[in-house]
This record gives structure tokens, C-alpha cells and sequence, in this order.
């Protein structure tokens, strides 16, 4: 399976899909003009992952800010890696970005995976 690699844009985040290492990381922005458009290829992937993972996964957001329509597709996402054995989220958050560490706090009581809050200094 191949994985997957975007550039970040002041709209979208940089995506890193990768099936080698089970790393899955989205850093950035994520305010895309058509977010279902942009997100469709990352729920394929993210499928066609599911049936034959890694041992584990791990979904890396280090996002600086998204809009509404991003934060449902995020909840697909997570439920997606609900049903995958040994899946875990590390939520990054800049220490100062109460908004940001409370989002983070509410999709970790949504979903059933193990979900680490990380606060750094800065992005």
C-alpha cells in the first residue's frame, strides 16, 4: 500500500499517510474550500489501511486551527481508527490555545482509543 504525502497550503495541513511506519501525521491549517473533497482521499487510505494495519497506528494532529466542517471530518477519522486494533491519537496543542486543548479534550470522551493531549510551546 502506498502511503501518502501532501504539501501544506495556507488552507490545508500537510499530510503524511504512512503505511510503513503507521504513522499518520496532519499539521497545519485545515480550512479547505471543499473540506469533504480534500478529506475523501484520507478516509480511502484510511480504509484500505484498516484491512491490513500495522500493529500500530498512531494519528499525529499538530493543527494550528480548523473550521467546523473539518472537526466532523475529524470525528470520521477517529471512529475509523476505533475499529483498528492498536490506534492511538497524540493531539498536539500550543500551551497558550485553551480552545485547542478543549477540543481535544472533548474527542478524547467521544471516542474509544487511547488519546494523548501534548501541550509545546509553539508549532
Amino acid at each position: 500500500m502506498d502511503s501518502i504525502f501532501i504539501e501544506e497550503t495556507s488552507k490545508t495541513p500537510k499530510v503524511d499517510f504512512n503505511s510503513q511506519t503507521g504513522f499518520l501525521y496532519l499539521e497545519g491549517v485545515s480550512i479547505p474550500e471543499n473540506t469533504v473533497d480534500f478529506y475523501r482521499t484520507l478516509i480511502y487510505w484510511l480504509n484500505e489501511y484498516a484491512i491490513n494495519p500495522l500493529s500500530e497506528t498512531t494519528l499525529v494532529l499538530k493543527l494550528e486551527y480548523f473550521n467546523t466542517s473539518t472537526s466532523v471530518v475529524l470525528l470520521d477519522i477517529f471512529k475509523l481508527l476505533s475499529k483498528i486494533k492498536g490506534s492511538k491519537v497524540h493531539w498536539y496543542y500550543e500551551i497558550d490555545d485553551v480552545e485547542m486543548e478543549e477540543v481535544g479534550r472533548d474527542y478524547s470522551g467521544m471516542i474509544d482509543i487511547p488519546f494523548k493531549l501534548i501541550s509545546v510551546d509553539v508549532f
